[in-house]
C-alpha cells in the first residue's frame, strides 16, 4: 500500500505549498529571516525600537462560520476572518502584531481551496501589516469529511511595557467608546445558523434582508482594528481596549476593565439592520442578542472625556460613537 491508499496525497500538498509561498512572502517584512518551507520560521525582534518589549500572543479560530462558508464554496473571507480574531485580541493590549502563523485541518486536501483560504490569510496579514511566516495543513482523511476543514490562527504581537494597554489608569467618568463593527464578524454563528437555516428555511442565495442575500450578509469578513487602534494609541491615553467577540458586550467588555464598572446607555442606538432581522427571525430577546451578537459594536475603547472630540474623528472608514461612561465596579447595560 502507498500513503495515497489511506487518503493522504503528499502530492497534493508539495503543490499546495508552491501555490501560497508567493502569498506569504507578500506580507513579510524586513524582520523575516526564514519564513515558509523550513522547519521554522525566524523573525528579528528588533529591541533597538523598544525601551523593554514585551510579546503578547494569541490564538483563535473562525468557529462555525466556516460551514457557511462551505456551503457557500466562499474560502478566502475566513481566512481574512482567522486573522481578524488574533489580531484584535493582541491590540487589546496595544500590541502591534508581528508575525502570524495558521493551521489548517481538513479531509482531503484540494490546493487551489487551501490557496484560496490562504490568499484571505495573506490579506489580513497585509491588513494588519503582519507577516505570515509559516503553518501547517494536515491532510486527515478520517477526521474530516472530504469537504469539511477548519482553522485556527496565532499570532504573536510585541509591546513597550510602559505602554501596555491594561485598564489600570481608568477612572470613574472615563468615557466608553463603541467602534463599528463590519457584520457579525465570527462568533455566534452556530445562533446564526439556527436562525437562518433551521427556524426561517432560508437558503444562502435567498435575500436575508434589503435586497442583501445570506451569503454576502453572514460572510462579510470581520473588520480588522489594527492600524487605527494603534494610531489612535499614539495621539490619545486610550486606557482599556475590548474585542466585541464570543459572549458579546455582556461578557467582553467587563474583562478589559481591570474591576471597574460602567454604565452603557443603548436606549437610543439603533442596530444595523442585519442584527435586527436576526432578531426578528430568531425571536431572540435583546438582552440575549447582547450576550451572543456583537449587534454592530466591533470593539470598544475607554478613554479620558477630554478626548471624545479627538476619537471619534480619528475613524475615518468607520463610525466611533460613545455609549457608555466608567462608574463603580459593575457593568449596567440599558437597551
Amino acid at each position: 500500500m502507498k500513503y495515497s491508499d489511506a487518503g493522504v496525497d503528499v502530492e497534493r500538498g508539495y503543490e499546495e505549498v508552491s501555490l501560497i509561498k508567493k502569498m506569504c512572502e507578500k506580507t513579510y517584512s524586513k524582520d523575516v529571516l526564514s519564513g515558509v518551507g523550513g522547519f521554522g520560521a525566524m523573525f528579528n525582534l528588533d529591541i533597538t525600537k523598544y525601551k523593554n518589549p514585551v510579546l503578547v500572543s494569541g490564538s483563535d479560530g473562525v468557529g462555525t462560520k466556516l460551514l457557511i462558508a462551505q456551503k457557500a464554496d466562499v474560502h478566502n473571507s475566513c481566512g481574512i476572518d482567522l486573522v481578524a480574531m488574533c489580531v484584535n485580541d493582541v491590540i487589546c493590549q496595544g500590541a502591534k502584531p508581528l508575525f502570524f502563523l495558521d493551521y489548517i485541518a481538513t479531509g482531503r486536501l484540494e490546493p487551489t481551496k487551501m490557496a484560496n483560504i490562504v490568499e484571505g490569510i495573506a490579506k489580513g496579514c497585509e491588513i494588519s501589516d503582519c507577516s505570515l511566516i509559516g503553518g501547517e495543513t494536515a491532510e486527515m482523511p478520517d477526521m474530516y469529511g472530504e469537504e469539511d476543514y477548519d482553522l485556527a490562527g496565532f499570532v504573536v504581537g510585541v509591546v513597550d511595557r510602559e505602554k501596555i494597554v491594561d485598564g489600570k489608569n481608568i477612572k470613574d467618568g472615563d468615557l466608553v467608546i463603541a467602534l463599528e463593527s463590519s457584520g457579525v464578524h465570527s462568533n455566534g454563528f452556530s445562533l446564526v445558523r439556527k436562525i437562518v437555516f433551521e427556524k426561517a428555511g432560508l437558503d444562502i442565495e435567498d435575500e436575508l434582508y434589503e435586497g442583501i442575500s445570506v451569503k454576502k450578509a453572514l460572510l462579510e469578513p470581520t473588520r480588522i482594528y489594527v492600524r487605527d487602534v494603534l494610531d489612535l494609541i499614539e495621539k490619545v491615553e486610550v486606557k482599556a481596549i475590548a474585542n466585541i467577540t464570543g459572549g458579546g458586550l455582556y461578557e467582553n467588555i467587563p474583562r478589559a476593565l481591570n474591576g471597574h464598572g460602567a454604565e452603557i446607555d443603548l436606549t437610543e442606538y439603533k442596530m444595523p439592520a442585519l442584527f435586527e432581522k436576526l432578531q426578528e427571525l430568531g425571536d431572540v430577546a435583546t438582552e440575549d442578542m447582547l450576550s451572543a451578537f456583537n449587534c454592530g459594536i466591533g470593539m470598544v475603547l475607554v478613554i479620558d472625556r477630554e478626548d471624545e472630540q479627538k476619537v471619534i474623528e480619528h475613524f475615518k472608514d468607520y463610525r466611533a460613537f460613545k455609549i457608555g461612561e466608567i462608574r463603580g465596579t459593575e457593568l449596567e447595560i440599558k437597551f
